[in-house]
């Protein structure tokens, strides 16, 4: 089943505005995550929206972290109308609260071991408890809550430390965008776990810290109006950059640049993903 899947994963690779999408659903995902944990491979994974992409134009780390990135994958509405603009084959948004839920199940049976990192004071820790509320046989082996500040040398040494000494397969980065990005991408190579998914507001939905989206609201693609009328006075660049992105993909639309052909990230070669 999952070398079946592997071509599949591959040809739904294609650039949006130059930055690579991997337009996949949340199975593909799940299989994917499973290779690299039986392969022990290093690999992270970014969920990028409308907003993630046009940082990207005066951004170069957050540009770096996204082409770097095993998969990137479109957690926004606006991501998918582009690739419905551009005529891409996709299977629509995968977005971080959902897929924390889905790989949570998806490896109690597997065995995965979870690391928490991110959030606000005491969020990583209600989180595990909650997470391990809804999915018994979950293993959740630490948390962490960086400073929102800059780590200083010893801070960062003994952060790395912490979560190695875990042993984790899966380390969760809920720091929020593009802060998440750039930590998984820093912090790649000197991290043992095989997977690192940034995650952003998952950490704050699903320990209760905020309120998430209702299902039908979610299903409806309309999270974003939701998110606006909770947090106006957060939310509201967030739209602006969503028209300067849909400006932008309707100019490439025009010159009929969309990328039909695979692409792939820096770190991987067409065998590895």
């Amino acid at each position: 089943m999952l070398l079946e899947r592997e071509p599949l994963v591959r040809r739904m690779a294609h650039e949006i505005l130059d930055i690579p999408f991997n337009l996949v659903d949340y199975q593909m995902v799940l299989e994917t995550v499973d290779r690299w944990v039986l392969g022990h491979r290093r690999h992270y994974i970014a969920l990028a929206n409308p907003e993630s992409v046009v940082l990207c134009d005066h951004d170069a780390p957050m540009r770096q972290a996204l082409t770097g990135a095993g998969l990137t994958l479109p957690d926004g509405v606006g991501v998918i109308l582009a690739a419905r603009l551009l005529r891409l084959t996709h299977y629509g948004r995968v977005t971080g609260p959902t897929l924390m839920l889905e790989l949570c199940r998806w490896g109690q049976d597997r065995g995965y071991r979870h690391f928490l990192c991110g959030g606000g004071p005491g969020i990583a820790e209600r989180l595990a408890a909650r997470l391990s509320e809804q999915f018994p046989r979950l293993q959740v082996v630490g948390t962490y809550c960086p400073p929102f500040r800059p780590l200083r040398p010893r801070e960062e040494s003994a952060m790395l430390d912490i979560i190695n000494a875990t042993e984790p397969d899966i380390v969760w980065v809920g720091l929020g965008a593009p802060k998440q990005e750039k930590w998984m991408a820093r912090y790649r190579d000197q991290l043992n776990a095989p997977v690192l998914v940034g995650v952003g507001a998952a950490f704050d939905f699903h320990s209760g810290n905020a309120k998430w989206a209702p299902a039908i609201v979610r299903r409806l693609g309309l999270e974003w109006a939701y998110r606006l009328i909770q947090e106006p006075r957060r939310m509201w660049r967030r739209n602006v950059h969503n028209a300067i992105f849909l400006t932008r993909v309707l100019r490439q639309c025009l010159l009929g640049a969309g990328e039909r052909n695979p692409v792939f990230s820096q770190e991987e070669s067409p065998q590895d993903i």
